[in-house]
């Protein structure tokens, strides 16, 4: 299987925004986040980042990171790895 990168924002909601959810993310699906920027705050927050990792297991994450709650928007193409 190849490996992808995927450049996303994620948006966290206030009951989120303190819990460790992208490590829950690394661990459950084995990507690798590397984040480009970012923005904390005690009611909200997004991150921007580039997801690597299987294709598969980068689908499986960002369908987990939706049901958790969390916005996902895709930034960009899919980015061969």
């Amino acid at each position: 299987m190849s490996e992808v990168r995927v450049r996303v924002k994620l948006s966290f909601p206030e009951e989120l925004v303190r819990l460790p959810v992208l490590a829950r993310l690394v661990r459950s699906f084995d990507v690798e986040p590397n984040i480009r920027r970012a923005n904390v705050e005690d009611d909200r927050g997004w991150i921007v980042c580039e997801l690597e990792g299987e294709a598969s297991a980068i689908d499986q994450g960002l369908d987990w990171l939706r049901r958790e709650g969390v916005e996902v928007d895709l930034l960009g193409d899919v980015l061969e790895g």
